[in-house]
């Protein structure tokens, strides 16, 4: 498979060979940093505060990091090149089969929350250039975001190999850090306009709250799709030097994540929006730079999130015997056509960001949690460990498994109650 995309929170195209150090280091982080930075300070503030919010993240690094390097691990003792080929050969076909499908709805699902967001910048963008009212119908986020995925996105989506991935790698962790920058300047500056809630809600210190915080970290930090990728193209592919790599790059992202979050979150209080640029005022020109950058950003990876969702149906396709070729023209442009309209309407049909993330964080989780953990649990049969060390592993992968299931059943409870 190849290397994942950068913003969603998480998904990656197959990096190139001998790839460097510093290179899978920007690869990781580029991977996990995306869409979810919009939607952290809303966490923040979901959480009920600082201190919980910082209590959870650090809880979930420890899971992420260890995830990381469970992959990195049985990675290694499967010799398989992509996620899902080594969850195939370690855990069998049918957990093979669970993770072909769960890359497909979290693909699906993160295509969803990307032309969210870029709806929801170019709403903002137009409230700018367009203030009076009524406004024409020609800037009608249905018809702009439909205009833009059929003349844009779908053009860009519609070839077979995708070559542009070291840009938008560039563009997209600029864009982040743009962002952040942004929002920590826009809470000591004060600009006019810029309107205060209050700090917090009533019902922001119940620990449902604190919990329903999991999936928006699990989707900000979701890069463990691409870390068998990565760690397959690596030069050096000994576990202490992709502990090391690992441990950089989640600290890093860690950084941005919690500069965004919590300023965003001391700017606005309980009246943040899900998506934080969607809280500052229209005509502030800084954050109108930081829109249209996100914006670009995510239009310039949304065709890398639905290539690599096509490949995995064209891999189920080729899987169950098909004599035609599902890279055919004949057969991808329709493929990436239903795509995109599927995305398109779902993400017209949506009206929250946070209802998209809550479903995508709680299928993310099978990727940082249970996955790993099984996979790991299953290794143990085939590299010959100490007795003390084998109990160990074993143990931690039973617990990976155990909190992965339990967060994925919350966020999707969530999820649902939220959807009706």
């Amino acid at each position: 498979m190849e290397e994942q995309t950068p913003e969603s929170g998480g998904l990656a195209e197959k990096a190139p060979p001998g790839l460097s150090s510093l290179g899978a280091v920007f690869i990781l982080m580029k991977s996990a940093l995306g869409a979810g930075l919009l939607n952290f300070p809303w966490a923040f503030q979901q959480a009920g505060g600082l201190a919980p919010a910082f209590l959870v993240e650090l809880v979930s690094l420890v899971f992420l990091l260890s995830g990381l390097l469970i992959l990195g691990y049985t990675a290694s003792v499967s010799g398989q090149p992509s996620y899902q080929a080594m969850v195939h050969g370690l855990c069998g076909r049918s957990v093979g089969k669970l993770c072909e499908a769960c890359f497909i709805v979290n693909l699906l699902m993160i295509s969803v929350a990307f032309l969210r967001v870029i709806g929801d910048q170019l709403e903002k963008l137009f409230d700018f250039l367009l203030p009076s009212a009524p406004r024409p119908w020609y800037v009608d986020q249905r018809f702009t975001l439909s205009l833009l995925s059929i003349l844009v996105i779908l053009p860009l989506s519609i070839p077979r190999e995708i070559s542009f991935q070291k840009y938008t790698s560039i563009l997209g962790t600029l864009a982040a850090c743009y962002l952040t920058l942004v929002i920590v300047m826009r809470y000591y500056l004060q600009p006019e306009g810029l309107i205060r809630g209050p700090r917090f809600s009533q019902s922001s210190s119940s620990w449902a709250s604190v919990f329903s915080v999991f999936p928006t970290i699990c989707f900000g930090f979701q890069c463990h799709e691409a870390a068998v990728s990565i760690y397959y193209s690596l030069r050096d592919q000994r576990l202490s030097h992709w502990a090391l790599l690992s441990t950089l790059s989640l600290l890093a992202c860690c950084l941005i994540y919690s500069l965004t979050g919590a300023y965003g979150f001391l700017t606005f209080g309980a009246d943040i929006s899900a998506d934080i640029l969607m809280s500052y005022p229209g005509s502030d020109m800084v954050v109108i730079v930081a829109r249209v950058l996100f914006a670009v950003s995510i239009v310039t990876v949304y065709p890398i999130v639905l290539f690599l969702g096509r490949s995995v149906v064209q891999d189920c396709w080729r899987s169950c015997g098909a004599p035609t070729d599902p890279a055919r023209p004949g057969l991808r442009v329709p493929l990436t056509a239903a795509w995109v309209a599927l995305t398109l309407t779902m993400a017209l049909l949506l009206p929250n960001l946070s209802e998209v993330i809550g479903i995508i964080g709680g299928v993310s989780t099978f990727f940082i949690f249970i996955f790993p953990g099984l996979c790991l649990i299953c290794a143990l049969d085939i590299e010959p460990l100490g007795p003390r060390l084998r109990c160990c592993l074993e143990l931690w992968g039973v617990v990976s498994v155990l909190v992965g299931t339990f967060i994925f059943g919350q966020s999707t409870v969530a999820a649902i109650q939220e959807l009706f």
